[in-house]
This record gives structure tokens, sequence and C-alpha cells, in this order.
């Protein structure tokens, strides 16, 4: 029976509630048995229909009564008793196969573990019930399992525990706090466990307890102490406290996603926990902290507070994801941090609002619930809530953020009460606003600057639009707050006299909000041509398109005051200079006051980090952005090769000065370590294209001896990207020494996956019949495939061969992890966009896959849109 769409409009109260629940679990790999008594309450006319998928009924009862199949109406996907009283105690058995569940959704067998997962539509995978997120119950957990599992694990507090008969035992859990099914968490198994403790701002001691497969726990200490900064963080920034006895995270090899909040046990991906310098880099330990921040946060921003149906996603990870990157830019470095969720947007997120799965951060309708999960409902609703920061300032947001804490707190809500909790609290009208929920698309600003040096004038015009997206053709004005400065030409800051643009306090940079399809502003008094530095910091996640010289932006590499826009000044020098190529199918030439404003810029006190970033120019991926009809491949190719080699000539010497004399020690995780080793990788990576017989030995030796896993893999991935003659050499020393890892390997996996070589495709067709290529492990097919499908470059080789390799792992995914399957199928979406021949390869892969018998409805949903648009 296939999946029904279903519309955000169409939503309705459930008829009934559950107030409380208790589980009582009998753990067995083949045949788990489910028994659940929920109280239930009527809240209007009709039957209690309860959700269930892939269960094994054995018994009901209402009040005691025993009911017979007569009683009740049981299909596919439900369980309805049609005469429930108005409050009645329901029980439920049921039988589960949590080995048969390669989904990993609900209860499965992860490894050696039992494990749960829920969000979004999983717990009736467990057991029948009401699984929405607007029906809120008291949990209590009974667990038992076999000896061997040491640890039986749920949500809340844990109230007992004993021996059984048989080699058994139990933990029984209570979790005081209502909460929807999704934050449903079970986990079993036998780890190694570290222990520490916090105490909140409000006296309460909490323990902290991080499991870990056996022999990981060395790994898991940087973990612990991100979970203690970010607990101390949120009191600090936000003014909350957590509110269990114990906070538990637990990390598992097979996992779909990168972690979950539910309640007091956060699930997680092994790779967002365990971290050490020999095997993990310096990302993936800036990565770990932001995720178990990211989760933690949820606390508040997801838990306590929560959505009351899942097309208010965003309501929660829209807005967690912002706090997860204050969090790091306050502990790090904000312009770096900020920098990387720029790439997101421009590498990923621009792509999905052209694609035709575009949707709104709040979507309108949907079919799979899985499918919700996307950069635009996670990041670009980040950057909606960025957006109101920026409005309301920091204190006008905090004023908010209590606000809706005091109204809603225990409640399911929607995105319309934390705008309004945003409103009544700065006495502000956000209805505009609010288009930012209700429409799709990258909105697109052309500004258009002109000086009067006679009048000293100067005239701006500004435009906006929103491009047509599937059933959204027509769109209205969006509020678009753009952050600017202005500079002389030599640098000097200058002011913009103007009622229209006011001063920012918190940035330091001027605000003007456009809110018009057109505005006009005549700046008088301005003494000096300008050189003014628009959408400061990324203000809005929009297009921007004006006319500049590549003086004015060489001007704002070297002067401007947000390091951010030195960021973005060099990448539009880059961009310039690749359009430029790849419009002439020449080589890439950049003016020699472009190399001389570069040149100081990697000479200059900035943080290394950002300097490393300065020299990374815009991938093929963000490039392909500014092609909307015909994405031109070829020419998109050679222009960034060709502009990575102007780099690497003109800049020899300079790079060769940076790479001696930044020596950090590879043992340092500072962020002074972490950003030296950045700028020195970019330096080497330019040397070894400029000069690969001079610098080949230097990547060996940092392959064969580095004990730092940054230096190790930047190292391989450079030697194998640019095809130096020890790549297979060092590919394989690096693989012997990490087969044991598998977080490790799945570094060998991405590194081959992503090269941009005549042999990519044939490589990875190989990799995927490798002894440790495993479907059923997510990590290594997101590894290998999903890095595949990122190298667009070789993704849409012109024979088709990188479309049928993807094809094939889709088709084989489809029955055994819809889920990762879904996630795969993307960059098929907009076939669209390319040539004719790639257009029908692509196409012809589309309708193959809608033919298969039994297509997941994850798939189904994706493919429709895009083959019916």
């Amino acid at each position: 029976m296939s999946k029904q769409v279903q519309y955000r409009s169409a939503y309705r109260a459930p008829v009934f509630t559950i107030d409380t629940v208790d589980l009582h679990l009998k753990l067995d790999e083949q045949a788990t048995e489910v028994t659940a008594t929920l109280t239930v309450r009527r809240l209007a006319e009709g039957p209690l229909v309860l959700d269930g998928e892939q269960l094994e009924l054995v018994s009901v009862q209402v009040n005691g009564v025993v009911l017979s199949p007569a009683d009740y109406q049981l299909s596919e996907r439900q369980l309805q008793l049609n005469n429930c009283p108005d409050v009645a105690e329901v029980v439920i058995v049921n039988r589960i196969n949590p080995s048969a569940n390669s989904a990993l959704e609900g209860l499965y067998k992860s490894g050696g573990a039992f494990c749960t997962q829920c969000e979004a539509e999983g717990f009736r995978r467990i057991t029948y019930y009401l699984d929405r997120p607007d029906v809120l119950a008291v949990f209590t957990t009974t667990i038992e399992a076999d000896a061997r599992y040491t640890s039986l694990l749920s949500n809340g507090n844990l109230e007992a525990e004993g021996a059984l008969d048989n080699g058994r035992h139990f933990a029984k859990w209570h979790d005081p706090h209502p909460k929807p099914a999704y934050l449903f968490a079970l986990v079993a198994g036998d780890f190694d466990r570290l222990e520490d403790h916090f105490t909140t701002m409000e006296g309460r001691e909490v323990l902290l307890e991080l499991f870990v497969d056996k022999g990981n726990l060395s790994r898991a200490h940087y973990a612990m102490g991100a979970l203690k900064r970010a607990m101390k963080w949120d009191e600090e920034r936000f003014g909350l406290a957590y509110d269990l006895d114990r906070y538990m995270i637990v990390a598992v090899d097979f996992f779909n996603m990168g972690a979950m909040e539910n309640k007091g046990l956060n699930i997680f991906n092994s790779k967002y926990v365990l971290a050490d310098q020999q095997s993990a880099t310096d990302w993936d330990f800036i990565h770990v902290e932001s995720v178990i921040g990211h989760e933690y946060f949820h606390n508040w921003t997801g838990n306590r507070i929560t959505c009351r149906d899942w097309f208010q996603l965003s309501l929660k990870e829209g807005l967690t994801v912002f706090r997860d990157q204050e969090f790091s830019a306050d502990l790090g470095s904000r312009a770096v941090h900020r920098i990387d969720a720029i790439r997101v947007m421009r590498s990923h997120q621009f792509s999905e609002d052209a694609s035709p799965m575009a949707h709104p951060i709040r979507p309108d309708k949907v079919v799979e619930m899985n499918n919700f999960y996307t950069v635009t409902v996670y990041n670009k609703g980040a950057e909606v809530i960025r957006m109101l920061h920026t409005l309301l300032g920091e204190q006008g947001f905090q004023a908010g953020m209590q606000l809706y804490r005091q109204r809603h707190d225990g409640q399911a809500v929607t995105c319309e009460d934390f705008v309004v909790a945003m409103e009544d609290a700065n006495q502000r009208d956000l209805t505009q606003f609010r288009r930012w929920y209700s429409q799709a698309g990258t909105p697109e600003v052309r500004i258009e600057e002109q000086y009067d040096a006679e009048r000293q004038v100067l005239k701006l015009k500004l435009t906006q639009q929103v491009p047509p997206t599937p059933e959204q053709p027509d769109k209205e004005a969006m509020v678009l707050p753009l952050l600017l400065s202005a500079y002389s030409e030599t640098g000097q800051p200058m002011t913009l006299a103007h009622a229209a643009i006011q001063p920012h306090a918190d940035s330091g940079s001027a605000l003007l909000e456009l809110t018009t399809s057109e505005l006009t502003l005549e700046i008088e008094g301005v003494r000096e041509r300008p050189v003014v530095a628009w959408l400061e910091n990324f203000s809005a996640p929009v297009k921007l398109y004006r006319t500049t010289d590549v003086h004015d932006y060489a001007v704002l590499l070297g002067h401007a005051a947000q390091e951010v826009t030195r960021w973005e000044a060099a990448q539009q020098i880059y961009l310039s200079a690749l359009q430029t190529a790849v419009k002439t199918e020449q080589e890439v030439t950049l003016p020699e006051v472009a190399i001389k404003a570069l040149r100081q810029a990697l000479a200059a006190p900035l943080d290394n980090a950002l300097k490393a970033l300065i020299f990374t120019p815009p991938s093929a991926e963000e490039l392909a952005e500014y092609y909307p009809d015909a994405i031109p491949l070829a020419a998109i190719e050679r222009a960034v090769k060709s502009l990575a080699s102007c780099l690497a000539e003109a800049l020899r010497d300079d790079f060769s000065t940076e790479f001696t004399k930044l020596a950090p020690a590879e043992e340092d995780l500072s962020g002074t370590a972490m950003a030296a080793r950045a700028l020195q990788q970019r330096c080497l990576y330019y040397l070894t294209l400029a000069a690969p017989t001079q610098y080949t030995a230097v990547l060996r030796e940092r392959v064969l001896t580095a004990q730092n896993m940054t230096v190790q893999q930047h190292a391989l991935e450079t030697a194998v990207h640019l095809e130096v003659p020890e790549a297979k050499e060092l590919l394989e020393a690096f693989a012997q020494q990490w087969q044991a890892t598998p977080l490790a390997l799945d570094k060998w996996f991405a590194i081959q996956a992503t090269s941009v070589t005549d042999h990519t495709v044939a490589e990875v067709e190989r990799l995927a019949q490798h002894a440790w290529f495993d479907l059923g492990y997510p990590n290594r097919v997101y590894a290998l495939v999903a890095s595949f499908c990122r190298n667009s470059l070789r993704f849409h080789q012109a024979d088709g061969a990188g479309y049928r390799f993807v094809l094939t792992i889709i088709k084989q995914l489809n029955t055994v992890n819809p889920q990762v399957a879904a996630r795969l199928v993307t960059p098929f979406l907009q076939w669209r966009r390319y040539d004719a021949k790639r257009q029908q390869l692509l196409r012809d892969c589309l309708v193959e896959l809608r033919g298969i018998e039994k297509l997941a409805p994850d798939l189904e949903e994706k493919i429709s849109h895009a083959l019916d648009l």
C-alpha cells in the first residue's frame, strides 16, 4: 500500500491522547516481546487509531478485557479500536524482529547491541501507538535482556535494576517529563563507560555517562569535555539548565543520522563521539563538539518544547542548528565557523532550492516524513533564525526566547508560535518576515551603484526577486537584512549617512532592511567613491549580483574590518576569474592587483585558519550554482584546475615561506595549532601542485610517520588527488595501518571517491566490491557512495558510468535501507540542468528506479517530483 500525500493544512488534533505509557520489553534478537500499557483519554469523537508497522500483534486488552479480532480492525499500518471508552487502560502485546530491521528505524540490532531510532516515525515499529509529535506522555520503561547485555538504558532516571531467572536481568527507567514517542530511546549492550559530573546553575548534580564499544574509551574523553562545555554555554548564553539527574550518550556504528536527541539518552553515530589526534582530524574534533552541543541544546529547543506536527520540523532543527553554530563560534573562531555555514548553503542548500524538491523551511506537503530532513529545513532554517537575531539584536532575540519558553514549556507548538513570541517580546510586526516560512527558493538581489563625484552623491538601486519553484510560480518580496560597510579606496572606513541605513551594534556593520521588490536611495555628502561590502556575514541567504571591479575586492580583502568580508572578497576575485575562464574556455588569469592583495593577505596578521579559507577557492559545486540552465561541466573542471595552478605558480615562494615557518605540534589540539595546520596544509597542496617532484617526499613522510590524523589524511588526499606516483603505495600503507578502525577507513574510502581523475569511477566501482565495503553500514556507504555523489565532476562523467554505479547501489538499498537510498538519489533530481545527453541518461535512471517493484516511499516521492515536474 503506497503512502498518501499529507498536507500541513489538513492537520487535526488527535481524537485521543496518551497520558502515561508503561513499556515492558523482553529483548530477543529475533523475537522481542513488547507489552505497552497506555492510559488513553478522549479529546474528540471517533475511534482510537494506533499506528503500527512490521509488528506481530499478540493481544489487546481494554480496561482488563481481552479483545477478540472482531473487536478491532488490523491493517498493514494501523490498529483501530472502534468502541474505546473516553478514559481507558489499553494493553497491547506484540512481537518484533530486531535482527531483520536493516532500515535502522524502530528497534534494531547495531553490531552487538540493541538500539532504537524513533524520529520521525520509528516508534510505530516497536509497538502500536499514536506516533505523532503532538501526543506527549510520561514514559516508564522496563527492559529485560540476557546478562551479556550489561547496560540496559532508556530515557529519564533509573528506578530499579536486578537479576532475573535464566541468566537475564532488568532495568526500570522513568522519565517525568511528558514527551512524544519520537524521543523514546532504548539501548542494550556491553559497553565501556566513561563517567563525569556537572553541577547546574540551579545546584542540580547531574551524572554524565558516555557509553562506547569496548576498547574505545580513550577516544571518548573529548566528547565528554564537549558535553560539559555545551551545558555551561547554554546556561551562560541562554539561561537554560539541564532538568534530569543523569545525561547519557551512547555511540553506535550503525546509525542513519548523525545523532538523536532522545530525552536524557542521546544516541550518536560513533563518528561524532570517538576522537583522538591519531585517528580524528581537527575538523572531526570540531564536528564532535558541534554535534554534541546540538543534541544537548535540543533538551529545550525540541524536547521540552516540541513540534506540533512534522511540518514544523524547522521549529526545533533550524533553531537548534543556529544555537550550535553560535556555540561553536563563541568557543572557537567565529569567522571560520560562519564561513563553513556559508559554504554549506552555497554548495548544497542553493542546489536544493533549485531542484524539483525545493520547499520552504516549513513545507506544505509530504509523502515520506524522512524526506523532511533536508539542508533547507536545517541549514536554511538556521539562517532564518539568524536573520531574526540580526533584526532584533542579541538582547531582543533573548527576550523572545524567554517568552517562548515561558509560554510553551511542555507543549507541542508551531513555527508561528515561535515568531509570535519574538514579535510580542520586541513589539515588532513580523508579518512580512513570515514569508521565509512559506516561500521556497533562493532570493536574488541585484545592486547597482552610481557615484556622482561632482555632487558627492551615491545612488543605490536594489532589487530582489525569488525565482519560481515547483507549485510556487509567483513570489512576494521578502524581508532581507543586508549588513554592509564602506571604505575609501585606500581602505579607510566611511559612513553612509541615510535614514534607511542604521548602525548595527552587534556586528559592527550597518544594516539596511530591503523589504520591497525595488529600492532606490540617494546618499548625500559622500566625499569620494566608496568601496561597499554588501551582505556582510552572509546576513541573508540570498544570491547577490553586482558589478564590481577587482580593485574594490582587493581593497576589501586587505582592509575590511569583518573577517568574513575579507574571505568573501577573495571568493569574488576567484569567482570572477573562474566565470571568465568558463565563458572563454581559456586558462584562468588573475590580474596583478589580485595577486598582490592575496600575497598581502597571506602575510597579514590574520587567523591562520581564515587564511587557509581565503586560499580555498569556490568548489566546482559552488560554481555550478551560477549556471541555472545548462551547467558547463567540462569548462568548470578546466577552470577550477586552472585557477589552482595559477595560484600555485604565482604565490609559490610565499606558500613556501609560510609552510616552513608553520610547525604546530602534532599532539596540540588548541585552536591556534589547528589553524596553523590548516594553513600549512593549504600551502603544501599548492606547493605539491607547483613542484610535485620536490614535495612528494614530504607527503610520503607525513602519510607514513605522522601521529596526527589531520596531517596524515591531508597528505594522503593531496597525493591521491594530485596523482603523485606514490599514491597507490600510500593508500595501501594507510589502509594497513587503520584496517581495524572503521572511522579511519571511512576516510580512506572518501579520499578515493572524491578524486577528480580519469579513473575515479572505475576505482569507486572496485571499492564497492572491496571486502571492507558493507552496504548495511551507513557510514561506509556515505564515505564511498555519498562522497562520490558530491564529486559532481565525476558523478556526471559524460559516458554515464557514474550514474550507473550509483543507480546500482540505490537499487540494492531500496529494501535494505530506504533512508540512505533516498539521500543518494538527490543528485539525479536536477537532471534538467544538464546538457541533452546527460539529461537523457539521468532521466533514464530515474525512470528505471520508478519501475522497481515495491519502491520505497522515501524514493518514490523524490523521483516522482523530479519526473513529473
